[in-house]
């Protein structure tokens, strides 16, 4: 049944009982008869005519209704479509007039939803737009007239975050390459003359276009600027480098120096000039004092010969160093072999650090050595003896292993250059060899006269009786070669007196030191001299020297004697 129908039947019973309800007032008021069945016919037509047209109402706003909701299906079907979402469904039973209402809110609803979107897609556009003008970058490619999905403008928005980043990149790298563009130019003193200069220096920085190609083109502008002045500050330096050394040839005085110590940093144009003409100057001045520049490159050449250990024959090689016709041919041959012994230190200079620090170890050495046969160390109060004992255990380790480093990189380095790293003449590591075997045969020899002074002082001491502790510690009379080179001294036996600290300390001292070496003039082919023995004659070591101290307490009292030593408190 229809809703009208339903209506109107509802109505009728309703209008029924109103009309009972009359009939009962007019018989209470007295109507008669025939007037209350004419007023109950005219209600009748009345109740009628008002059925009617309610009737007609409901079936107007009916049709209304359904007119409508034929329309918001459309509409909405459509709105779905563009916004690529599910078609609406009306969930569960309804009427005529809520499904009418809520197809209305949802097309409402969409309409706001498809603005909302056309909005986000415009503004997105016209980012876009304004980034890709900057970058120069072609636009973002989207359909402007359909409603875009909420997928597409989640990718439009993320495109567009990529742009500002991308914009924020290159203005950062912009800004901070023309920086550098300027600091060049102004260094330079160089003038805008492009046009693209012109755009990168002068106009403002929010015009500039930040495209790949751009930012390529202003690197590659500040490469040139930057080779440009690095060229200048090589000039530049390379004449300052004539000016010190012409200051240190020529011996100029501080004052002088002074003068043109503002143009001795920078390297703008005005500086470069300033340096040139001091160099021209110096150059002229150099032509009128060629004998004492010379005498000062001299200097110099022997500094690189020492420091290269170069041999006596190298230097000799080298004609013009003896040379006394003072002229410019002279100099320039100079010049030219400072500038080759300057390269070929500098080439070979690890290798000679390294031998010079082996040099002055082996020395340290050496001198360690000397030290250990010296009696009066056993003296020591202040504990420089247990600290010599260290430094020399530490070098004794420390000294091979030197030589195994420098011996791999001097094979390493002949192996590359195919010839022998030559040390004053000599292969490094054969001088090396020659100085362990010199040293090691000065022991030995020390060592057997060691053993024969020891008999001759036994014998001697046996052939006379003395108080077995009388204080007195004699020497065996073993002449010796002074320091001076004169006559054999003989020293005195035991006179029961103690000897004076003057011929003690003579007596005592070792007249042979072993820190000679190749480069500064040692030991030459020939035997080494001979050398006087003190403590050292019974004892290399603290610790031999207990062990020999040790055999002689044991001995007869009236051998208790150290020989060839002498021992005061």
């Amino acid at each position: 049944m229809r809703r009208s129908e339903v209506l109107a039947e509802e109505s009728i019973v309703c209008l029924q009982k109103a009309l009972n309800h009359l009939r009962e007032i007019w018989e209470l008021i007295g109507i008669p008869e025939d007037q209350r069945l004419q007023r109950t016919e005219v209600v009748k037509k009345h109740i009628k005519d008002l059925l009617d047209m309610m009737i007609a109402e409901e079936e107007s706003l009916k049709e209304r209704l359904i007119k409508s909701i034929a329309i918001c299906q459309k509409e909405l079907n459509t709105l779905c479509s563009e916004l690529h979402v599910e078609p609406f469904q009306e969930e569960g039973e309804t009427t005529i007039l809520q499904l009418e209402k809520d197809l209305r809110t949802q097309v409402e609803l969409m309409r706001k939803q498809k603005k909302e979107r056309k909005q986000d897609l415009k503004l997105l556009q016209e980012q876009d737009q304004e980034l890709c003008e900057i970058l120069c970058t072609p636009h973002y490619d989207i359909d402007s007239t359909s409603v875009p999905s909420l997928e597409e403008l989640s990718q439009f928005r993320q495109h567009v975050a990529t742009l500002r980043e991308t914009k924020a990149s290159r203005r950062e790298e912009f800004v901070n390459i023309k920086r550098q563009i300027i600091l060049c130019m102004e260094e330079l003193e160089h003038t805008p003359d492009t046009s693209f200069e012109r755009d990168v220096v002068c106009e403002d920085e929010d015009a500039f276009c930040l495209s790949l190609e751009n930012i390529a083109t202003l690197q590659k502008l500040l490469r040139q600027l930057e080779m440009r002045k690095s060229q200048n500050e090589a000039v530049c330096e390379g004449l300052r480098a004539q000016i010190r050394e012409l200051w240190d040839r020529l011996q100029i005085p501080a004052e002088e120096r002074e003068a043109v110590a503002t143009v001795m940093t920078g390297s703008k144009a005005k500086v470069r000039k300033a340096l040139q003409l001091e160099v021209d100057r110096l150059e002229e001045l150099k032509m009128q004092n060629m004998k004492k520049v010379i005498e000062a490159i001299r200097v110099e050449l022997a500094q690189y010969w020492d420091q290269c250990f170069y041999s006596q024959e190298q230097r000799q090689a080298f004609a013009p160093y003896y040379s006394e016709d003072y002229t410019e041919n002279l100099l320039q041959l100079h010049d030219a072999e400072i500038l080759r012994l300057r390269n070929y230190y500098e080439v070979h200079k690890e290798l000679f650090e390294g031998v010079q620090k082996w040099e002055e170890s082996w020395k340290l050495f050496l001198e360690f050595e000397r030290k250990a046969s010296d009696p009066s160390r056993f003296t020591n109060r202040g504990g420089n003896l247990l600290k010599e004992e260290k430094q020399r255990a530490k070098l004794q380790k420390t000294l091979p292993k030197l030589e195994e480093e420098l011996k791999a990189r001097i094979e390493m380095w002949e192996q590359e250059h195919s010839k022998a790293f030559v040390v004053n003449g000599q292969k490094f590591m054969e001088y090396v060899t020659e100085q362990w075997e010199m040293h090691r045969l000065e022991k030995e020899r020390a060592k057997q006269e060691r053993l024969n002074t020891t008999t001759v002082s036994n014998a001697t001491a046996n052939s006379s009786i003395r108080p077995v502790f009388s204080g007195t510690v004699c020497r065996s009379p073993v002449s010796r070669l002074p320091p001076s080179g004169s006559k054999p001294v003989t020293t005195s036996t035991c006179s029961g007196k103690k000897t004076p600290r003057g011929i003690k300390h003579g007596a005592n001292k070792e007249n042979l030191e072993l820190n000679g070496s190749i480069f500064s003039g040692g030991y030459p082919a020939s035997a080494p001299p001979r050398r006087n023995f003190s403590i050292n004659s019974v004892a290399s070591t603290y610790s031999e020297f207990a062990r020999e101290l040790s055999k002689a307490s044991k001995s007869d009292a009236t051998s208790r004697i150290l020989n060839s030593t002498n021992i005061q408190s």
